[in-house]
């Protein structure tokens, strides 16, 4: 639920109104709140618990696409990189890879970067178009701004260097993906 900081219930709130500017309605969301899933950077996720969720909220919602974060999780998050292992060992498990294409569900992971290609925003343009992906999505200033105000919903998450990475990142601007 986001507790890391004890501030479980207003990060809750804070994630509803994102999806709310993101066009996602709340009964899409889901708050998973077990206690062997805890927020905390530092802390796997056992991957079989994380990935039954997961699984039961693709099956109950009829979805087709699940993106998530690649074995780096962008920034080393333990969180981040658990929800990918959920998410291969699901899908690599041969009688749950079935399931995944009887559901036609794909999975995108989110290409984990450098620092440097983390942060120089658009000059990621060239790197982003010349290295091999299978998705590759460029937002344009509109989409950009939308995803700052989403962002700009977490405050109790808007540390100083949360406003750098808004400014700076480029994944606010570029996303490039692979199918797992």
């Amino acid at each position: 639920s986001g507790n890391y900081y004890n501030q479980g219930e207003i990060r809750k709130k804070e994630l509803e109104q994102s999806c709310f500017l993101l066009g996602i309605p709340a009964s899409d969301v889901t708050v998973v709140d077990h206690r062997d899933l805890p927020d905390n950077p530092a802390v796997e996720w056992d991957t079989q618990l994380l990935a039954t969720f997961v699984l039961k909220h693709i099956e109950a919602n009829n979805i087709n696409l699940v993106v998530t974060f690649d074995a780096g999780g962008v920034s080393g998050h333990a969180n981040h990189i658990s929800l990918y292992a959920a998410l291969r060992y699901k899908y690599c498990c041969f009688e749950i890879f079935i399931l995944f294409l009887s559901l036609g569900c794909h999975v995108l992971v989110l290409e984990s970067v450098n620092l440097f290609r983390k942060y120089i925003s658009m000059l990621d343009v060239p790197f982003s178009c010349l290295l091999p992906r299978d998705a590759l999505f460029i937002l344009t200033e509109e989409e950009t701004e939308q995803a700052r105000r989403a962002m700009r919903c977490h405050r109790s998450q808007l540390l100083w260097f949360r406003h750098i990475y808004m400014l700076f990142s480029r994944y606010m601007v570029i996303n490039s993906l692979r199918l797992l």
